[in-house]
């Protein structure tokens, strides 16, 4: 039964990025995941764009994903826009890396390129040994151990058990459940759209987020496309489940209208690249990060609204802290699913993503309402962050992963 070091329920991006880097640190890891391997080898696109920041790119060129990506897959984000209402109708927030020391605020790749090189990195690991098809019917600890069955098609049940068991198998998480760990789930009420439209301008490698009272807009930059070089972008709406619906059953011309009209035509005509694909948008944050002989990680601790774009990089910085904590009681013979492993990582991880969930929330609550003085309140906010330096450089050193670069006095 004794499987390895630990065990991961979940080969999604973090998942997967977890047993690469706790296997570069010399313990054995054990990925069990439902889905078919083919999937996983060839995940197809899901719509979903990922904006990551700079310590998130050094985290995956360490483990090494980062080098497999195409060209074709890294697009660049130089700066950003916040628009309250229209485009164009007020003074937008501008958002660039100035003063963080760095020349951009970060990257965009493709959700499913991710997973992808995730996988190729891992399948490749000897210490990583990957289970596919696996639908995990029971987990519990013990004082000694975590254990936990599971059945494939056709063949008969198994159990597995080690030191510890990370739970990263989504933000509604069965293992987290079955772990006896709650999440505080806030239903926004609403449903995001993605997709990938060519245009016919330049986007210049700048994000829009378009906040109206019934419809959010966010215009992310991505590469050009990969056979005629036509500059593309994904759009993102947010807005109420039966418009939702609406806007999917519109042919796609008529939806690249839409969308083209919406940003007020700054990107001349906009043509519907693939599918659209829609999610429900409910945030998720567990009450505890971990317990004796178990973790979560990625969406199963923190799942983020796709607003400021912070939810893989929270993923990635929990892999982070979580090696940090394992690796650091492996080289010294500790038992590393001891509480006294794993509490100081649940501590710091809490510090870090508690102000972005709450923050996250507070801004969208804030920019969707449409009452007089949460109106009023926005427009201060915004006029506020282009007149006061500091309160920038802060928004900005949350989307670049830097500390800001505060001004020194002069003498």
């Amino acid at each position: 039964m004794q499987a390895s070091d630990v065990l991961i329920v979940g080969a999604g991006p973090a998942g997967l990025s977890l047993s690469i880097s706790l296997a570069q640190a010399g313990l054995s890891v054990t990925v069990l995941e439902q889905q078919a391997e083919s999937v996983l080898a060839d995940p197809p696109p899901d719509g979903r764009e990922i904006a990551l920041t700079h310590p998130s790119v050094a985290t995956l060129q360490r483990l090494g994903s980062w080098q497999r990506l195409a060209e074709h897959e890294i697009g660049l984000l130089r700066e950003a826009q916040v628009h309250d209402g229209p485009v164009g109708q007020r003074g937008a927030m501008q958002l660039h890396a100035g003063g963080s020391g760095v020349d951009h605020l970060g990257w965009i790749v493709p959700n499913h390129a991710l997973r992808r090189t995730a996988y190729e990195v891992a399948s490749r690991e000897p210490l990583v040994r990957l289970v596919t098809g696996a639908r995990v019917t029971r987990v519990a600890v013990t004082p000694a151990h975590a254990e936990l069955d599971y059945s494939q098609d056709g063949q008969p049940a198994q159990s597995l058990r080690a030191p510890l068991l990370v739970a990263a198998d989504s933000r509604f998480s069965g293992i987290r459940r079955q772990l006896g760990i709650g999440a505080a789930m806030y239903d926004f009420g609403r449903t995001v759209i993605v997709c990938r439209l060519r245009h016919a301008l330049p986007h210049h490698e700048v994000a829009h987020e378009c906040f109206g009272y019934e419809q959010t807009l966010a215009i992310l930059p991505l590469p050009p496309d990969l056979i005629d070089g036509s500059p593309q972008c994904s759009a993102v709406i947010t807005t109420g489940a039966a418009q939702a619906q609406e806007l999917l059953a519109l042919p796609p011309e008529e939806y690249a209208a839409r969308v083209q009209a919406q940003f007020e035509h700054r990107l001349g005509a906009m043509e519907l690249v693939g599918e659209r694909h829609s999610y429900p948008l409910v945030a998720v944050y567990a009450h505890r990060f971990a317990a004796p002989r178990c973790a979560l990680l990625g969406d199963a601790a923190v799942g983020m609204h796709p607003v400021t774009a912070h939810g893989y990089n929270l993923g990635l910085a929990g892999v982070e802290g979580l090696t940090r904590a394992i690796a650091t009681a492996h080289a010294h013979g500790a038992d590393i699913g001891a509480a006294s492993v794993l509490a100081p990582f649940a501590r710091e991880h809490h510090r870090h993503a508690w102000p972005i969930y709450q923050g996250t929330n507070a801004i969208v609550r804030l920019y969707t309402d449409a009452r007089p003085l949460p109106r009023l309140l926005r427009q201060a906010v915004l006029a506020g962050s282009n007149r006061l330096p500091p309160l920038k450089g802060l928004i900005v050193s949350q989307l670049t992963g830097r500390r800001p670069a505060w001004p020194t006095a002069v003498h």
